[in-house]
């Protein structure tokens, strides 16, 4: 029987799998153009794109590798690895493999040839002192830094540029006439012109001068270019935005749900400028009874005016998500959307997605409808504000809003059972402190200050958990492909480091290998009275992985939800944009399919994706919608800008505390141990929420050991041990503007008898058993020196007790 000429097709295509690729270029026992690969297959024209994408992917997962004529090749059979290079400040560098393996030490040597961010092909050439395995670079595939950041130096007649990011140890040569006329000291924009080779220093040329170090806001200018973070909208992107209508029109209302006789109210801080979300509660009532809370969720519809591959869309997929620094903001969308035309702001009319949902009595969601609907806020009111009203319903606040009051108290009451219902699922509650950072005109630090969350706060929180939950529930049932906020639990070397902690305090974590968020909140519940509380939250916290964007639900550990994703604020992210595109497609009875503008490869940092990126590829061979391929990029290029993102923010928080500490050097404060690390402690400062590195030089003349699971450095000598909350008294030594790196002394003085003190071992469990207190057992052990002392049977000898009847020793005790 002849087969169909669909199995045929069906057949050719299953040739483009991994395996069958792998088996080719094996075969071939040569790099092989995609082309002749592609013959070898003996591809078709309507495969090529199959074929390219599982390349694409072959590539992504290091198992083949392009070189730079564009051949491929097996890695495996080549012994070759590929991966990005990622510098240190101390001239050496790491090669992070793109297959998930251990990361390959590069020394001075190797990164003489290679920048920061490079990727490349090394081979592995033996392993360091400490057992880590050494790599040696071969080739370089793609060299990634075209511009940085940095100061312009004159050295002997010779104009260089120091990178500000020191994960880039080289200086660039800067020709003659090719400065600028910028003046030494200066910050400048340099372009490579001559990547580095082994004895060559990289050559390029000034683009762009920013001025001078001090120069008010010049700490974020070099943040964004140090991170490339993207800081001004193309011309396209900008005249698009401008050709948008300044109010909503008559016909944006067709299809549309009519709320503007609801009492929708936007609630945020009083810095906010952008209003993604506004909210609404009333009792939902069922036969003349309340059988729980109606909750209205309107989200800024942004995908009716952004569409699909236009300029503005190409542009908020290059930066994922608005970036925020002290004073200034960098956002997603241009101003005419974000602060206009998308902002729920009050007494307008505006476009935008609502999730409303009805919640039981219980907490529970019991129902929910997606529709696009037209609001018209009420109010735009601030945390504070509701809180005080909320509080006091006799104050000043209380009867200023006494128009949307009975509407908050509604929200407060909803509040109260969905934290009893998130209490219940065992969502982990950990109570951090976050700072904001109060500055003067010229944009330095004036004073940093804990922000202050009241149940206000708590209130917003919880509605747009409902919503997201609601979305996450929409999108998994109806089997569409979308983004889901996926945060997953610990590691098993995580829980086995936590594990064996807990077990010196007595303490345990409970859930086995595989723990459950409620056994984690059940733990923090039980620390909560400890003074070591916040020592013990900062583990559990870290023993956790990075929250990513995924279109493989895998839940929300820390939630403690099945299934998460994100929403409420497409103003600022761009993966609740494509949401929102998502869940318009359903209520159309279409699907949506996503595009990728931006180069996904390029943007991806490989220490933040590649545990994605592997369990991306473990699914693969079980999804069936070809699309798949397109939201993994997409979850991988937004993660990664979100970390940009951070890092940038982080980058300069470090800059304005480093120039505020610069004027502190000698002065003394108290501090706890926030993190412990072999080459020393760091420690946060109180009222002033600074950081700053103890170098283990400064602990004392002895060497200290490093115990990663116990979170501790311990003295060889001595048995002095430093750990993750210890309090100490330090002296600000040194500060490095250009590193953003402070510098404590420890003041000995006063912290070493109190050390010694916390550090002496635990009473024995045998002399709990009898009963005994600690300060019973001390006062019978001193009682046992006295008389032992009398007998001549003790000495004190430098505060220590020496046994034995050595009768010279009592001689010379005696003075005889």
């Amino acid at each position: 029987m002849k087969r169909s000429q669909k199995e045929i097709v069906n057949k050719k295509i299953n040739r483009t799998n991994s395996d069958s690729i792998l088996e080719a270029l094996t075969a071939a026992r040569a790099p092989l153009t995609p082309r002749d690969l592609a013959e070898r297959l003996g591809l078709r024209a309507d495969d090529q794109e199959a074929f390219n994408r599982e390349v694409e992917e072959l590539e992504r997962a290091g198992r083949i590798v392009r070189n730079r004529a564009g051949l491929l090749l097996v890695a495996a059979r080549a012994n070759l690895l590929s991966g990005q290079v990622q510098g240190h400040r101390d001239g050496f560098g790491f090669l992070i493999r793109d297959d998930g393996g251990a990361d390959l030490v590069l020394s001075e040597h190797e990164m003489a040839k290679v920048l920061h961010g490079d990727r490349v092909l090394a081979r592995i050439t033996g392993a360091d002192r400490r057992g880590r395995p050494e790599g040696e670079i071969v080739e370089v595939i793609e060299s990634r830094t075209n511009k940085l950041v940095g100061r312009l130096l004159n050295e002997r007649g010779v104009t260089i540029v120091v990178p500000e990011d020191q994960r880039i140890a080289h200086d660039i040569l800067v020709p003659p006439g090719a400065s600028l006329s910028a003046e030494p000291g200066q910050v400048v924009v340099v372009e490579i012109l001559q990547q580095p080779q082994r004895y060559v220093q990289p050559v390029g040329r000034v683009i762009e001068v920013l001025g001078a170090i001090d120069d008010p806001g010049m700490e974020i200018e070099i943040a964004v270019r140090k991170f490339a973070v993207p800081h001004e909208f193309p011309d396209a992107t900008a005249r698009l935005a401008e050709s948008l209508p300044d109010t909503v029109l008559p016909k944006d209302l067709r299809g549309r749900v009519d709320l503007r006789d609801v009492a929708l109210v936007t609630i945020d801080g009083e810095d906010a400028r952008d209003f993604d979300d506004a909210v609404y509660c009333e009792p939902f009532m069922q036969g003349g009874r309340r059988k729980g809370w109606r909750l209205i969720v309107a989200v800024a519809d942004v995908s009716h005016y952004v569409k699909p591959g236009d300029a503005v869309d190409i542009e908020a997929q290059n930066r994922s998500t608005s970036v925020y620094f002290p004073r200034r903001v960098i956002p997603m969308l241009p101003e005419k959307l974000s602060n206009g035309l998308c902002s729920l702001k009050p007494e307008v009319d505006r476009l935008v997605m609502v999730c409303d949902c009805v919640v039981t009595s219980k907490g529970a969601i019991d129902a929910y409808q997606f529709y696009p609907a037209v609001m018209h806020s009420h109010a735009r009111l601030t945390y504070t504000e509701v809180w005080e009203a909320l509080s006091a319903p006799d104050s000043k606040e209380a009867r200023r809003l006494a128009s949307v009051l009975p509407h908050l108290q509604n929200l407060y009451a909803l509040y109260e059972l969905l934290k009893r219902a998130r209490d219940a699922r065992g969502a982990i509650d950990l109570d951090t402190t976050e700072t904001y950072i109060v500055a003067d005109p010229n944009g330095r630090i004036e004073k940093i200050l804990p922000r202050t969350r009241n149940d206000a706060h708590k209130l917003i929180e919880e509605c747009m958990l409902a919503a997201n939950v609601c979305t996450a529930d929409f999108i998994g049932r109806a089997r569409q492909p979308g983004l889901y906020r996926v945060h997953e639990g610990p590691t098993p070397e995580r829980l086995a480091n936590v594990r064996t902690l807990l077990k010196t305090l007595g303490l345990t974590l409970d859930g086995g290998d595989k723990p459950e968020p409620a056994d984690y909140a059940r733990l923090l519940k039980q620390i909560k009275p400890r003074p070591d509380e916040q020592l013990l939250q900062t583990v559990l916290l870290r023993s956790m992985q990075q929250a990513i964007y995924s279109p493989h639900n895998s839940g929300h550990f820390g939630l403690a939800y099945k299934a998460y994703t994100h929403f409420t604020s497409p103003i600022r992210r761009y993966p609740d944009l494509l949401v929102h595109r998502v869940i318009k497609s359903m209520l159309s009875k279409q699907s949506y399919v996503p595009e990728v503008f931006i180069n996904a490869d390029a943007a991806v940092a490989p220490a933040a994706a590649r545990a994605a990126l592997r369990a991306s590829h473990s699914r693969k061979a079980a999804d069936e919608n070809e699309g798949i391929a397109l939201w993994e990029k997409l979850g991988l290029l937004c993660s990664a800008n979100e970390r940009r993102a951070d890092d940038a923010s982080r980058d300069v928080e470090a800059w304005l505390k480093s120039y505020y500490m610069r004027e502190r050097v000698g002065e003394t404060y108290t501090g706890t141990v926030s993190s412990v690390v072999p080459f020393g402690a760091f420690i946060v400062l109180d009222d002033l929420y600074i950081e700053g590195l103890v170098h283990v030089s400064e602990l004392g003349t002895e060497y200290f050991l490093y115990n990663e699971a116990l979170h501790e450095l311990r003295g060889e000598r001595t048995g002095l041990r430093y750990r993750l909350g210890d309090r100490l008294t330090v002296q600000v030594a040194r500060v490095d503007l250009e590193a953003r790196r402070i510098d404590f002394r420890l003041v000995k003085a006063d912290t070493r008898k109190s050390l010694l003190a916390a550090s002496a071992p635990e009473p024995k469990e045998r002399v709990r058993k009898r009963g005994e207190t600690v300060e019973e057992r001390r006062a019978r052990q001193a009682k046992v020196e006295r008389r032992q002392a009398r007998r001549g049977q003790l000495h004190k000898i430098g505060g220590k007790g020496v046994r034995g009847r050595d009768s010279k020793v009592r001689a010379a005790k005696r003075g005889r």
